[in-house]
Formats: structure tokens, sequence, C-alpha cells
């Protein structure tokens, strides 16, 4: 039987009913620049045999703007060729300097390792002897010494900077007497909690570098984001260059929006996203067409993988199908890598850990199980398919979720729409004083000393009144037994944190991972199912007084939900905007939690199918957030009534929200209340879900009559006849739910 080629697949796709829009991106050629005057004839040399010859526009200014001594943030598609913007000035630095040092910063051990090998073959192409090493949890001790001593490229990433590099700079006098350059790869990845931790990492870093009398420059690579210089500057305290002219080529992309049809018409059900994903890529892959499927969890990776394999073993075979996420050994990942740059893998299933720049080639189609969750993961997604000529095709197959039914349905919400505006918040009191203890261990402060553009005297002299400093003279000195950097998270934000406890194998317990407190009670509470690294988890046991959950690994085709009982309390207000009928603060928020039951929802239905109760203290947390009151209600509606209508306008927001300021669902919450306690008056609160917030909050203030827009349109173009899990949440008995809820966010 004759193979079809894409672009007779592409063709037949055009007639299929389920497409709900067709985009396509027109193709772009190259735009070069010849290699630069001074560049080092053994770089040329390494360069020319990998077929460069000349620089990309983007790649071209990137050197000559590190050269002349300024920081610069590039700003490229994926596979636009981001590395070679921080090689080239590393290397040539090198070369023209022996005792030249450079710091590459990753936010994965995967992404460190794959730059790692791409680097080395250029060294060894140059032939020179340039040592570069990975310093991760999995270097060996008798390496580490050489990479402190020796190593002229150290590649990292944050956590291991945070505590095992920068506690003991002492080691490391020869990284940090010559430092030259720091770069720090993608950036965009460093938002919400763990950017504002890296923020005061960096700090930390700058403060060492200073000791030892070097000031490095920035090299900075992000994805598309709205903000890349904004945060670039936040993130590392410096003025920055923004390079955005990228001159690599693409070949034409069909971008399309899929939407599975409706197999229970009241509820607006859908078939599942993923049983549409598996007829689709076999589709593909029978023509033996090089394809690749995203999905959200190592669950959804695992089902589609064995679903795929099973439909085109005998077309293809199964064994050129497979598997990447977190959890797979380094080397199988090497080999899987391998196998899609080469062709001998038509088909992988991953989930977002492709989504990063691991080099894997450029493949044909991509097919996304679900929306990605912001315009940035689903551009750099999609930049996984397009090789530099030719056709390629990006799917989008929709889920039942609400998210995922509004960007279908709003194309032009996403294609006409800058990716979202990363935020952090360094200055978050918390995490502040949890980087100035760290700070202080590693060298004593002195008076009037800058950390970051806050005065922060006042916070030595607290941490000298709790005795973890002690003041001599103008100088500030650690005082304590502890060593603060183990303590210190850079994944939340709150002290004492629940640690995870795997014990699936009684004969190699580990620990796998932490929780703040908080989040804790509605994700670790007992028979809770946690995913970590895309794994199943059950939890067995919820230690709270040693902060600690046991849990093992399972399989099950459902995740838990659970129920918060929730008081809000304003401390203060900032800032207040008054309407006709309803007004919108923002400020201080006093929240005391109570986890009350938990859900089992099934994952391809999103129905209930089981309840637990969940036996724990209730919680107090201090953030910031931002309220809506109605100060005007129709007075026939009805107090049960408008108390449902707020739970789905609610329900609405919870998936609207994360989309506008670019968070993940769970760093922000939105609880309704038809008596707030301030004011007794019908209130929706939106706030972050950190102590002491994170500045998602102050967005959603900021945006929102963006979001109320957002909303009422999801709710309206909704195809439910009254309410369904895709907009409000469900039907509400004897009311035209829809209508009274479009109605009730006007008045907002």
């Amino acid at each position: 039987m004759r193979k079809k080629s894409l672009t007779e697949l592409i063709q037949g796709l055009k007639g299929n009913e389920n497409i709900v829009n067709w985009h396509e991106v027109e193709p772009q050629e190259a735009r070069t620049r010849p290699m630069p005057e001074g560049v080092d004839p053994r770089i040329r040399h390494a360069l020319a045999q990998r077929g460069i010859g000349q620089l990309y526009t983007h790649q071209h200014t990137a050197f000559e703007t590190v050269r002349r001594g300024e920081n610069i943030v590039a700003v490229t598609p994926t596979a636009s060729g981001k590395t070679l913007c921080y090689n080239l000035p590393v290397l040539q630095a090198i070369a023209e300097d022996d005792g030249s040092r450079a710091l590459y910063l990753f936010p994965t051990k995967a992404l460190a390792q794959d730059q790692k090998s791409e680097l080395n073959e250029i060294i060894t192409e140059m032939g020179i002897d340039i040592k570069s090493f990975t310093y991760d949890g999995d270097t060996s001790p008798a390496i580490r010494q050489l990479v402190r001593t020796v190593g002229h490229i150290v590649i990292t990433n944050p956590d291991m900077l945070h505590a095992a590099i920068l506690p003991h700079h002492t080691k490391w006098v020869s990284l940090f007497s010559n430092l030259k350059y720091i770069v720090i790869d993608e950036l965009h990845t460093y938002r919400g909690v763990f950017g504002s931790h890296v923020a005061n990492v960096i700090r930390r870093l700058k403060r060492i570098c200073k000791f030892y009398g070097s000031n490095p420059l920035f090299i900075c690579t992000s994805a598309t984001i709205a903000n890349p210089k904004e945060l670039a500057e936040q993130l590392t305290g410096e003025p920055m260059r923004l390079i955005d002219d990228n001159g690599a080529p693409r070949g034409r992309k069909h971008f399309v929006f899929y939407n599975p049809p409706i197999t229970n018409k009241a509820l607006n059900i859908r078939k599942s996203s993923m049983v549409e994903v598996n007829h689709l890529a076999k589709e593909f892959l029978s023509n033996k067409i090089q394809t690749i499927i995203f999905a959200r969890s190592r669950v959804r990776v695992e089902i589609i993988l064995s679903h795929i394999q099973e439909l085109v073993k005998n077309e293809i075979g199964a064994k050129s199908i497979r598997g990447y996420r977190g959890g797979y050994l380094p080397n199988q990942r090497r080999e899987i890598e391998r196998g899609l740059r080469h062709g001998e893998i038509l088909g992988v299933v991953s989930t977002n850990a492709l989504e990063l720049g691991v080099d894997i080639g450029q493949l044909q189609v991509c097919i996304m199980t679900g929306y990605p969750g912001s315009v940035a993961s689903t551009w750099q997604q999609a930049g996984r398919a397009g090789r530099r000529h030719g056709e390629a095709l990006v799917l989008m197959v929709a889920g039942n979720t609400p998210i995922d039914q509004y960007i279908v349905h709003n194309p032009e919400y996403f294609f006409d729409r800058s990716p979202e505006s990363a935020r952090i918040n360094p200055e978050n009191l918390i995490i502040l004083v949890d980087h100035l203890r760290c700070a202080a261990y590693e060298l004593p402060f002195k008076q009037g000393e800058e950390f970051g553009p806050l005065e922060i005297e006042d916070l030595l002299e607290y941490l000298v009144e709790e005795r973890v400093l002690h003041r001599a003279g103008d100088s500030f000195y650690w005082a304590n037994q502890s060593f603060p950097a183990s303590e210190v998270s850079l994944r939340s934000a709150a002290q004492e944190n629940v640690v995870i406890v795997d014990q699936s194998d009684i004969a190699n317990v580990r620990i796998i991972g932490e929780m703040d407190r908080f989040s804790a009670m509605t994700l670790l509470h007992d028979e809770a199912i946690y995913l970590h690294e895309g794994v199943q988890y059950q939890v067995e046991k919820l230690d709270w007084d040693h902060k600690k959950a046991y849990v093992r690994e399972v399989s099950v085709e459902y995740y838990t939900d659970a129920n918060l009982a929730v008081k809000l309390k304003v401390l203060e207000v900032d800032r207040t905007e008054k309407r006709r009928t309803a007004s919108i603060h923002y400020g201080d928020v006093q929240v005391n939690a109570m986890p009350t039951l938990f859900k089992k929802i099934k994952l391809t239905s999103f129905e209930n199918i089981g309840y637990g109760p969940i036996n724990l203290p209730e919680e107090e947390l201090h953030t910031s957030g931002t309220w809506i009151e109605l100060n005007e209600v129709d007075p026939d509606i009805g107090t049960k009534t408008l108390e449902q209508l707020l739970l789905g306008i609610s329900h609405v927001f919870r998936h609207i929200v994360p989309i506008h300021v670019m968070c993940d669902r769970s760093d922000i919450h939105v609880v309704s209340q038809i008596r707030a306690e301030h004011t007794q008056l019908p209130t929706i609160f939106i706030y972050d879900h950190y102590p002491g917030g994170i500045g998602l909050a102050e967005d959603v203030y900021r945006r929102f009559d963006e979001i109320k827009a957002a909303a009422r349109h999801l709710i309206r173009k909704c195809p439910c006849e009254d309410g369904c899990p895709s907009c409000i949440g469900t039907e509400i008995e004897g009311t035209k739910a829809k209508q009274k809820s479009i109605e009730l966010l006007g008045m907002l």
C-alpha cells in the first residue's frame, strides 16, 4: 500500500468536521550575516565542520553586543539556534584567555546534560583544551574536585547553585575570581515562586563574585513571553539589551484546532481527547511521518503510548514509538533523543519535558493532548514540528475542560495575543528573609550593604533578635549552628515543608519531594493521588505533626480534588476602584482553611466516582488578594440561587485567571462568599496561594476587565443548554443559569 505524503494527509484533514480553526504560518527565508572578524580560527573551523559558515542575524547581534560588554536576553522561537548566542562569546573568551570561566544555569538536569554533549562536540572539533563539566546531584565526588579547580565552563541548575556551590564558595575560588559570563537558559521558566527564589540566588551569586573581584556579564535566552527584558532585569538586577531579530528559516506551518465530537448533548460532554489523539497519530505514523505527541501527565503519556503502539505495531513496529518523561533514566533519554535526531524513532509521546530546548531535531507533526496551559508553552511545543524547509502540522486536540473549550472557540485570543508576562516577586518577605540567612552564612553583611533594591538593615536587625545573626561593629555575622540553604526549597515560599517519602520499594525508601503546608492539606491528605514527575502516587499516610507524607506508586484512572472550608478576612485595603454596581479591591487578606472532604474524579470524563473525609487541623495564611464586591443584586434572584451563581462564576475564573496571569492553576485560589465577613456583601476573592503573595492577585486587579470579558465569552460560547462542566460547572435547577451568570458578570 502506497504511503501518503504529509501534504496529502494535510489536504485530507481539511475536510474533517471536527476542525474548528485552521491557521497558517507563512514560511520564512534565513537571514544571515558573515562570521564576525574577531572569531578565533579554531572556532570557525569547528563551526564549519557542523555546516555553519555564517550566523543568523540574532546570533550575530548577540555576539557583537556581548563583546561590547552588554548583558543580553535573546528571544527567538524553538530550534532557532539560541545556543550559539552564548556558546560563541564564551568559547571566544576562553580561546583568548585560558583563565576565563563561565557558569551555565539550566532549569533541569536533562537540559544541562543535553547542552553539555553539544558543547563538548564543538570543543573537540576546535582541538583546544577547554574543560566543560556538569555539576549536579549525579556528579561523582571524584569529579567534583576537578570541576571546582579546572572547569572552564560549569553547567548546573539553580537548586545546585543555591545549596551546593554558593555556601561552599571558598572551594570555588578559581571559578568566582575569573567568572566572565553567567548564562541563564530557558529564562521563561523562572516565574512565580521559583523565579522569585532564583532572583535572590542570583543576588547571592553577584555578592560572592564581587567579593572575589569579578563582575560577570549575563547572557539570557528565553522562549517567547510578553516581558523578557523586564523579567531578565528583575531576575539579574542588571540592565539588559533585548535581541529578538530572529534570522532562522522556517517552512510553512499549519496550526489546527480540533474539537472532539459531542457524545452527551445536554451535559456538553465530548469524546475523550486521548482517543482522538490515538487515531490522528496512527494516521501519520503508519505513513512513516515523524510525529511528537504531548500529554500533560505521565499517566496520559503511558496510556497514549500503549494504545498507539498497539495500533501501529503491524505497520511500523511498536519499538519505533517511544515515551519520554521525567523518571526515565538519563541514558534512556539520551538514546531516545538520538533516535529522534537520526530518524530511527518515528514517534514520541512526551510530557512537557521535551518542551524545553533538548535537541531532538525537527519533526514533521506535533499533536497536543489538550491546551498546554499558556500561550508561551503552546508555541514552545508547536516549535518541535517544522523542519527548516517543507511543511509542518501542529494539531491541538481539545479536552472537556473550560480552558480547552475557551481556546478552541476563541482562536483569535490565541493567535492575536502576545504570550503571557512572567511575574516574579523577589521582595516577598518570606523568600527574601530566607535568602538573607543563606547570604549571611556565605559572607558577613556590612552595614548599609544592599541586597537588591530594598533597605535590609531592619531585616538584619530582626535576624539578630532571632539569634540567627550576631552584630559586631558595622558587620552582621552568621551565628547559628544550622546550614540555612538546606532548609530553603526554591520551589515553595513557606518554611516547614511537608517531606514526601516514597515507600513503593521497601528496600529503597527515598524522599522524592516536598511541599508547603498549605498546599499539602489539599494535595497530600490520606488517599490523595499525588503526581510527581508524571508518576502517580497514592498517599498512604500524612503524618501532620512530623510533616511527612508516605506515598506508594499506583496506576489509577482518576485524580483527587479536595474541598476546603475557607474563611477570609481582609487585613488591609491597598487599592480600590468603585463601579456602578460593584467595587474591586486589592490588599492583604488572611485565609483560614480547613479541608473537609475529597472527590475522586475520572481522568477521561471528569465524573465524580467517589468521596472521602479529610481530618486535618485548620491552617492560617497571610497573602495578597483581589476581591470583587457586589453592591446591588436583583432581589428576585434569591439567596440560594445567587450563591450557586457565584460558585459557577468562581469556577470559570479558576480556569480563566491562570491563562491571563501566566501561572499554574494551583498558584491562585478563587473563593466566593454570599456574605463576606467585613461587609456582608456577596464577594468573590482571588488570592495568591503563597504566604506574602507573589504578585499574581495584583495582576488580576490590573487586568480585571480583560479577565471578566474572557469569562463572559467562555460562558456565552459554550454550546451546552444551561450550564455544564466546561463552563459554570453544573446546571442550576429552575434557573436560566447561563444567562444569569453572564448578567451577573456584567454587573461586576
